[in-house]
């Protein structure tokens, strides 16, 4: 069955939810959710490295293009497309069988989902935050944004998983 479909609306959806909804939200300056890293969390396992990159570059881009921000948003999706392989194979269990299947809390189980959720996401923050501010003057305040932004995206993610057809 072909999957580019359902992956190129998936795509579309948290592209305009980012752009319309999440983008407009600011807490004190210290949470900032960015629910279209779900995006290159939900490919296959099987999913070449370099396809990876690639769509992690372009979803980072599209970002970037309509927020006015000047390749930070492809720089910090490039670096959870990079670190995503590795994440797996700590976190890949022998219950995984299928390369074909994309992650979820409902195939691979909460836990395991809710712990690669947010090993990706914080390195996404992480990477968008300090290449945002671009420097260390202010670590801790830039740190505690992290935090807090990675608590809150992964709770959309993890709300939006449970939403998302179990498939």
């Amino acid at each position: 069955m072909n999957r580019l479909p359902r992956y190129t609306g998936v795509f579309i959806l948290l592209i305009v939810l980012q752009l319309l909804i999440f983008s407009n939200i600011e807490f004190s300056g210290y949470v900032n959710p960015y629910i279209y890293v779900m995006f290159i969390l939900i490919l296959p396992f099987s999913i070449p490295s370099w396809f990876l990159l690639i769509l992690a570059f372009v979803t980072g881009l599209v970002v970037d293009l309509f927020s006015g921000t000047l390749g930070v948003h492809a720089f910090a999706t490039v670096m959870a497309g990079f670190v995503r392989p590795w994440v797996l194979t700590l976190n890949i269990t022998s219950e995984v069988t299928e390369p074909d299947m994309s992650p979820s809390s409902y195939r691979n189980g909460f836990r395991w989902f809710f712990f690669y959720t947010v090993t990706i996401v914080f390195m996404h923050h992480l990477s968008l935050f300090l290449v945002e501010v671009f420097t260390f003057s202010n670590f801790f305040h830039t740190l505690l944004r992290v935090f807090l932004s990675t608590a809150v995206t992964t709770f959309f993610i993890m709300l939006f998983d449970f939403i998302r057809p179990r498939r």
